[in-house]
């Protein structure tokens, strides 16, 4: 195992030793290949630059405390791929390649994945890109499918504690019907100039309403929301939200402990009704939510200067489950290295 500060790792990009590839070309995917090459050698008119035909995914794999190495639901991650690849014309990756591939390069940097104590994890990083040259707007012909790892702390600083949210009216992440329920740049791209003018003014994230009618709870820049009340966890349900497999995991554990689950649009009104709230995805898992502030009304939405509870179980629960610590009732961990 490499000898580095696992414990104050931030979330960001160090290198790693390898990465593995494929190329699909003349209508089918090629063998696996191992590379140690940190770079792309692209055409300068690949599709991917020129008319946004990339996609990625993120997932994790994490050390046991019985030294194992895990990876959480890969599965859906290749499902939610191909829906992407589907959604703005890519050839889908089959779901067996995908793990394979995720296995393999797990297994190539497994010097780089994390002690069990440190709280950190090893992110893996799966992309697929367009790579046929053409200047006209129309699907390519050519894709490189590559997945890298690399070692990272928490999403955000303070680890799990409560950070404060901001609703930022003057900019949607996505159409209702455009690609908002796709992972792929272009989303993230619309969300960096909301993001910097959150962060600007001392907030952790922006929130989007609705584009369609500014009305209801969308989602965080690059997580999705949910709010808990009366024993009932509650999620937006929307044509422009990402579809997050943490945030469906979630709501099994909710229901596993006993509690409501309700996915449906959410006023913004409603707020004021939650006892705690929080963001949810894999890079941050959950990150509670101390207040939301509406800038145009001047409202404050406030869920406590601490973690709630029930945010606190989930959080707990889904953790020991992806780190073997509690029984996997679900089959949703797949054991990589024994």
């Amino acid at each position: 195992m490499k000898d580095l500060d696992w414990s104050n790792l931030s979330f960001g990009y160090m290198p790693t030793d390898y990465n593995v590839r494929c190329y699909y070309r003349n209508g089918k995917w090629g063998e696996i290949e191992v590379c140690s090459d940190e770079y792309i050698k692209l055409h300068m008119a690949s599709t991917c630059l020129h008319y946004g035909q990339e996609a990625f995914e993120g997932l994790k794999a994490y050390r046991g405390k019985d030294g194992k190495v895990r990876v959480f639901r890969m599965d859906e991650n290749a499902a939610r791929l191909q829906s992407t690849c589907r959604g703005i014309l890519m050839p889908e990756v089959p779901t067996e390649l995908f793990e394979e591939m995720v296995k393999k390069v797990v297994r190539l940097n497994q010097e780089f994945i994390p002690t069990y104590e440190s709280g950190a994890t090893l992110y893996v990083r799966p992309l697929l890109i367009g790579t046929s040259a053409q200047v006209g707007v129309h699907p390519s012909t050519e894709y490189l499918f590559t997945i890298f790892v690399t070692p990272v702390g928490p999403y955000f600083k303070g680890g799990f504690s409560t950070n404060p949210y901001v609703i930022i009216r003057d900019y949607d992440r996505s159409a209702p019907l455009g690609t908002g329920i796709y992972k792929v740049g272009g989303n993230y791209a619309a969300s960096l100039k909301a993001n910097a003018l959150a962060h600007e003014k001392g907030y952790a994230c922006e929130f989007y309403l609705d584009a369609k009618e500014k009305k209801y709870m969308d989602e965080c820049g690059a997580a999705n929301f949910f709010g808990i009340k009366n024993n009932t966890y509650v999620t937006p349900k929307s044509t422009s939200i990402l579809p997050s497999i943490t945030n469906k995991s979630l709501m099994q554990l909710a229901e596993d402990l006993g509690m409501k689950v309700e996915r449906r649009q959410i006023p913004e009104d409603e707020l004021e009704t939650f006892e705690e709230a929080g963001a949810c995805g894999t890079a941050a898992v959950i990150s509670p939510i101390s207040y939301i502030d509406d800038l145009d009304t001047g409202k404050r939405y406030d869920f406590g200067a601490e973690p709630g509870k029930i945010s606190k179980k989930l959080y707990d629960t889904l953790r020991a489950i992806q780190y073997g610590d509690e029984e996997d009732k679900h089959g949703w961990v797949s054991i990589v290295i024994d």
